[in-house]
């Protein structure tokens, strides 16, 4: 029953955000239109904010299921492209009215899941630690928030699979790489110590 409230919640409050700001929203008003009390409201979510970031992430992990490997990872972040997309006043209201720092914190988490699936897969027989794969995830993961949020800055106007298929090209066997310079236990090279 929680997560049918929860979900019902998230409806609600991305149809009121079809008619005012998310500033202007508030918790009676998420309330009233749910036909549920504040009280229930607080039982699931602490803040607006709070339920902002659950919808954000139940979305993304509907968008995710099965598209964590290295063969799907593309597949992945085009059906989170598509499912910001599909929730374009939602997102765009939040966008505009709550900082780039919050957007990122909702984006990070599931980003960050699609990306170390596949450095984890990758690293498989791989003498590389733990601290520095969670390195590498979180390197591709601010790559990826970047391009999805300055797509959602210029009103999502480029095609997802396009902008999916630029960033597969940067990528492309840089993950491995990665990996590899990192397991390989030799020192890092930096310019200018010879």
């Amino acid at each position: 029953m929680s997560q049918t409230t929860k979900r019902a919640l998230a409806a609600s409050l991305k149809n009121l955000l079809l008619q005012k700001p998310l500033t202007k929203i508030t918790i009676n008003d998420i309330a009233e239109d749910c036909g549920i009390s504040r009280m229930t409201f607080y039982y699931h979510f602490k803040d607006i904010y709070d339920l902002v970031e659950w919808a954000c992430a139940e979305d993304a992990a509907r968008a995710l299921a099965g598209r964590k490997t290295y063969d799907t990872w593309q597949e992945g972040f085009l059906s989170i492209f598509h499912a910001v997309q599909a929730n374009k006043p939602f997102i765009m209201n939040v966008y505009r009215c709550v900082s780039r720092e919050r957007i990122e914190q909702y984006l990070n988490p599931l980003i960050h899941s699609l990306i170390l699936g596949v450095v984890e897969e990758k690293a498989v027989g791989m003498d590389v630690g733990e601290a520095d794969r969670q390195f590498i995830a979180s390197f591709y993961e601010h790559a990826f928030i970047g391009v999805m949020l300055e797509w959602i800055g210029t009103g999502m106007k480029d095609d997802p699979a396009a902008i999916v298929d630029r960033t597969s090209r940067v990528v492309h066997g840089s993950i491995l790489r990665a990996l590899e310079a990192f397991g390989s236990g030799s020192p890092l090279h930096l310019p200018g110590n010879d």
